[in-house]
């Protein structure tokens, strides 16, 4: 059995997604619209109908980056639609960070990340979203965090790409400024995605994504984004101490940190874990795996978020039509889960993915710094030893 899918650009305003697989040809209109908010426009592509029963995975792209560039790999890739098919996805965009958008009015003022955040509301209101599952890279990422510590009763869970919760410090604002100065646009936004040995190493992929920049994006607009991430304020969350204040500002919601290897961001992703609750976060660093993990290794990137989701309590019932979701209830411990697999398994049993929240694991493993998940280093059998028998489901 297999199964394929397809975008097809209609227009500007519509794109039809079209799946082909055993069952025949499905098609489904994306609506694109542009949202007005306090802080301008942000360009968002509607997937799916939202449900009440079920939340909407909502996307935030980086620097110099679209949805399309940023995302396509990973929702086009057959894995997905089995996640695509039962969710709805909302694409964002900040102003003028779409393809083919046009030069900003001379005088705007471009938002700041926090007032980047603070125009997500209205996108949820205009599309009539109760609550999404965030997925963000780099810029996207933290715009989606300051929205889920802001308004933390729309966001049902975060996958975070390569997030930095700290602002820019001294020494990097001067190598960016000497960046900006020395070098095109579209080779600091390179070396902002990719690191030194991913650029030196991946030249067609570097070439691609320097292509997208050059032609994809207009120059200007990408510019006043970058300044404006590069001005980000600290993130601003602290680890709950046990017995300590419960009011400690921190992300209240499941959140999947994710980065490679060999991404510029590693150390800043790894430093975000170490301040976020240890019971609620997952850090799973990839291995052999560059600036954007969902582009170089998006079958792991799908596996690790269909493993989120349905840690979540999302995932579809045996009982139910192909179609259906259900919100489970888990008769588990509400400890840190601690998902841990190997990419190289079968396809069959990367299928049949089942929840793992295992208290005494977590408990054996809580005297590290962080949750820290290796994609290659748990075997099939330890995969299956971790899974919970109160709860399997598939998605």
């Amino acid at each position: 059995r297999t199964s394929s899918l397809h975008l097809l650009h209609l227009s500007c305003g519509l794109l039809c997604i079209s799946s082909h697989g055993p069952g025949g040809e499905r098609v489904r209109l994306c609506l694109c619209e542009n949202i007005e908010t306090q802080y301008g426009k942000l360009h968002c592509t509607m997937t799916g109908t939202p449900r009440a029963n079920r939340p909407v995975i909502l996307t935030f792209p980086d620097v110099g980056l679209n949805h399309k560039t940023c995302f396509e790999t990973m929702f086009e890739h057959m894995d997905m639609l089995e996640i695509i098919k039962n969710m709805p996805v909302c694409h964002v965009e900040a102003p003028g960070q779409n393809e083919g958008a046009k030069t900003l009015p001379t005088g705007y003022t471009y938002p700041t990340m926090d007032q980047l955040s603070e125009a997500l509301p209205a996108v949820l209101k205009h599309f009539g979203l109760r609550n999404v599952i965030g997925l963000g890279v780099g810029a996207g990422a933290y715009i989606l965090a300051k929205f889920a510590l802001n308004h933390p009763d729309l966001v049902d869970g975060l996958v975070l790409i390569n997030v930095n919760p700290n602002p820019e410090g001294i020494m990097d604002s001067v190598a960016n400024k000497i960046t900006e100065w020395t070098h095109t646009l579209p080779d600091t936004v390179i070396t902002h995605l990719f690191g030194k040995e991913e650029i030196e190493t991946n030249h067609d992929l570097i070439a691609t994504y320097r292509h997208y920049i050059a032609t994809t994006m207009n120059q200007s607009n990408v510019s006043q984004f970058l300044r404006s991430y590069n001005s980000r304020g600290a993130l601003e969350v602290e680890r709950p101490v046990p017995g300590g204040s419960i009011n400690v500002r921190t992300l209240k919601c499941a959140t999947l940190l994710v980065v490679g290897d060999n991404s510029p961001a590693v150390e800043a992703v790894v430093e975000c874990n170490s301040k976020l609750n240890p019971t609620k976060t997952t850090l799973l660093k990839m291995a052999d795996c560059g600036g954007l993990p969902q582009v170089d290794q998006p079958a792991k990137v799908i596996e690790a978020l269909k493993y989120f989701i349905q840690g979540m309590g999302y995932s579809k019932s045996p009982l139910l039509s192909s179609a259906s979701m259900t919100r489970l209830r888990s008769r588990t411990t509400s400890s840190s889960s601690i998902t841990s697999f190997d990419g190289s398994r079968s396809r069959a049993h990367t299928n049949e993915l089942q929840r793992s929240r295992t208290h005494s694991r977590t408990e054996e493993k809580r005297g590290r710094s962080h949750t820290d998940v290796s994609m290659e280093s748990v075997s099939n059998s330890n995969m299956d030893h971790m899974i919970s028998k109160s709860t399997e489901v598939a998605c």
